[in-house]
């Protein structure tokens, strides 16, 4: 499986509700590596990008509405099968139907107040970091532990 990169956003509801570091934590637990982090105000302009395949639905105006309500933190996740793995993690998307140990399911409320946001293909993924982030903020790194997370990788042969 393949290093891959994934946008991951707490939402405004997530920033109320004290839930940044913990969305951080699984992330960092499951193994994957924060490659860029930061928090902002989304204007109506980045909304209305940033939900652009939903345009002209019922719910739009709405999804807007609540993503410019409040900060949120955006990030960019790196790991091996970082997209389905992000999504795994996140839960439905409606927390109801989210199983227990998922964030939506162990911390969302209902559907329109579920925590996280998250990229769901390659092409989407491309699209949502390069709407909130520039390429100079996004940081190439090695850590330690990247030669036991994914030990296939190791320089060694071991």
């Amino acid at each position: 499986m393949k290093i891959e990169r994934t946008f991951l956003m707490v939402k405004p509801d997530g920033i109320q509700r004290s839930k940044v570091g913990e969305v951080i934590s699984r992330m960092e637990k499951r193994g994957y590596k924060i490659v860029a982090l930061k928090m902002l105000s989304i204007d109506e302009d980045k909304a209305s990008r940033h939900y652009a395949e939903h345009k002209g639905k019922p719910f739009f105006q709405g999804l807007c509405d609540f993503i410019t309500s409040g900060p949120v933190v955006a990030m960019v996740i790196e790991g091996q099968g970082a997209i389905e793995g992000v999504r795994a993690m996140m839960g439905s998307t409606d927390p109801k139907r989210s199983a227990p140990g998922t964030i939506r399911g162990d911390m969302g409320i209902d559907l329109s107040r579920n925590i996280v946001h998250g990229s769901d293909s390659p092409e989407s993924a491309k699209r949502e970091i390069s709407l909130f982030f520039e390429e100079s903020e996004i940081f190439e790194y090695t850590k330690a532990e990247d030669a036991w997370t994914y030990p296939h990788e190791r320089k060694s042969g071991v």
